[in-house]
Formats: C-alpha cells, structure tokens, sequence
C-alpha cells in the first residue's frame, strides 16, 4: 500500500517529506508537508483510535478517480 500511494503521489508531483515505520509495517506515517498519510495494521488502528482524536476535525472528500489514478 506504501508503494502505491507513493507512486500514485509522485505522479502528481508530490513526494513525502518524512516516511516513517515502513520496517515495522505496524503503523506507517507518510508526511507530505500539507497533508499526512497513516496506515495501521488492524491492532495498531484499534489502539491509537485516530479517528476519535480527530473526530472534530474538518473531512475531506477525496473523489476515487484523480489525475493520478484516471477515470
């Protein structure tokens, strides 16, 4: 999933500023400076519960289809 969201980024131009917890494969952050990407394995997420930290935040919509991926 790392790879894919990596490269489907870097064809938009966008390249992360920090990768961390790729060698563990528990809890992957990608940080793009703008936005952050977090990807748990189940025990990790049910763990730290990010979305209820987070759940006053503003959501974003992110359409399925993107320049990146087409129509």
């Amino acid at each position: 999933m790392v790879d894919e969201i990596e490269r489907q980024l870097k064809a938009t131009g966008e390249r992360p500023l920090r990768r961390e917890g790729v060698e563990f494969g528990k809890w992957v952050l990608l940080d793009y400076g703008h936005f952050v990407v977090h990807l748990f394995d189940e025990e990790t997420r049910e763990l730290y519960d990010l979305e209820r930290l987070w759940a006053n935040a503003p959501r974003v919509e992110i359409p399925e289809t993107s320049p990146a991926t087409g129509p």
